[in-house]
């Protein structure tokens, strides 16, 4: 009996002995804090680690997660300025900085940041108008955690962010939104496409303007070409002009020949005869008079093998010198006609003898003295033209 009291004894204070050891030894993970209380009256903060108790008088009052935390809030119905009712969703991010604070300084810390952060954003929002609450998060972000690090910072809670997950307006709303939004995307792609018109025009006008500018080049560049290749040809000619020292017969006959051809054009009346040329004809007579030669000066004998192509020469030569005169009576009746069509004969204020009749052939318009032409010359070439250069007027 006795045995089995002692055994029950022994038991006992084993069972005493485990529980006070227990209760004397207190494991606290990492980043966790407890606040332990003696008697009732905080008495200090047990850090991670191994720490010892005095069983039945301390007493852990709280286990503080020194972790942040995340905490979701469920959609918070806000008034925006310009009476519209919207719908918030927040997450906010925080942790504690000083357990003891947040045991002692508010009762439930999760609850009453939670009521907070809800005031706050209906403060923010009721300030603004729909369209400034969708488009500055980011100012109603950073508004929201200045006032609520303030406020909580006197629990030893440190607001680290403040997110605003999602703005809903009211259904009626969303639909103009819509509206708007699509009849915005229109604009702007009316204004893309206008832009873009306008690029390509000013694009097309700029190389127009280059083309027109590179067009305006060549031919100018031709131009000058064409000019220097003429001027190089003149004078060219010039120099095998002056050089060859050309005969004054030979440019009296060239003349004679282009005669016809100057009298055939319809807006030619006065011909101009130079008085060199005059001269030169009357060299071109005496060759067809019996004269030395064509083209050869007095006492320079002639080569015998120049002496066909001299008679040919002169063949054609007295040829041209019966066009021209052919001309001039063809002009000189036609002048008489036109005076006799206009006043009659001699009515006009000079007149022009018909190299066959002999008779003076009045042209209208002429002021200078009669200029006659001789019926039968004997030189024709200088009988037609006179020592000086005269004028020879064709009919209008």
């Amino acid at each position: 009996m006795g045995e089995a009291i002692l055994i029950a004894l022994a038991v006992a204070l084993a069972l005493i002995v485990i529980t006070v050891l227990f209760r004397s030894v207190r494991v606290v993970p990492q980043q966790r804090m407890d606040v332990v209380e003696r008697l009732g009256k905080y008495h200090r903060t047990l850090t991670p680690g191994l720490n010892l108790l005095v069983p039945f008088i301390d007493a852990v009052r709280t286990k503080v997660d020194m972790r942040e935390q995340v905490v979701s809030f469920p959609p918070q119905p806000v008034i925006t300025s310009d009476n519209l009712v919207v719908s918030i969703d927040t997450v906010l991010y925080f942790k504690v900085v000083d357990p003891v604070r947040a045991t002692y300084e508010i009762a439930n810390f999760l609850q009453a940041i939670e009521q907070l952060t809800v005031t706050t954003l209906r403060n923010v929002i009721g300030s603004m108008d729909l369209e400034k609450a969708l488009t500055s998060r980011d100012e109603i972000n950073r508004h929201l955690s200045g006032v609520l690090d303030e406020t909580t910072g006197r629990w030893g809670i440190k607001v680290t962010r403040v997110e605003i997950k999602a703005i809903e307006p009211p259904p009626s709303i969303r639909d103009s939104m819509e509206k708007q939004m699509r009849a915005e995307r229109d604009r702007r792609a009316v204004i893309l496409q206008a832009e873009g018109h306008k690029q390509a025009q000013i694009l097309t006008a700029e190389g127009e303007k280059q083309a027109a500018v590179l067009r305006a080049e060549g031919d100018r560049v031709s131009r000058i070409l064409t000019a220097e290749g003429q001027a190089k040809a003149i004078q060219t000619v010039f120099d095998a002009i002056h050089t060859a020292d050309p005969n004054p017969q030979v440019l009296a006959y060239q003349y004679m020949q282009a005669l016809p051809q100057i009298a055939a054009g319809q807006a030619n009346k006065v011909w101009i005869v130079p008085a060199e040329l005059t001269r030169a004809l009357e060299g071109i007579g005496g060759a067809l008079g019996g004269l030395s030669g064509l083209g050869v000066a007095p006492g320079v004998e002639r080569p015998e093998a120049k002496a066909a192509v001299d008679q040919e020469m002169a063949q054609a030569a007295e040829a041209a010198a019966e066009e021209a005169r052919a001309a001039a009576t063809s002009a000189a009746d036609a002048a008489r006609e036109a005076s006799v069509a206009v006043g009659g004969p001699g009515s006009g204020p000079g007149s022009v003898t018909d190299p066959e009749s002999a008779g003076p052939v009045t042209t209208p318009g002429s002021s200078a003295a009669p200029q006659q032409l001789s019926a039968a010359p004997r030189n024709p070439a200088s009988s037609l033209l006179g020592d000086e250069a005269q004028p020879v007027r064709q009919p209008e």
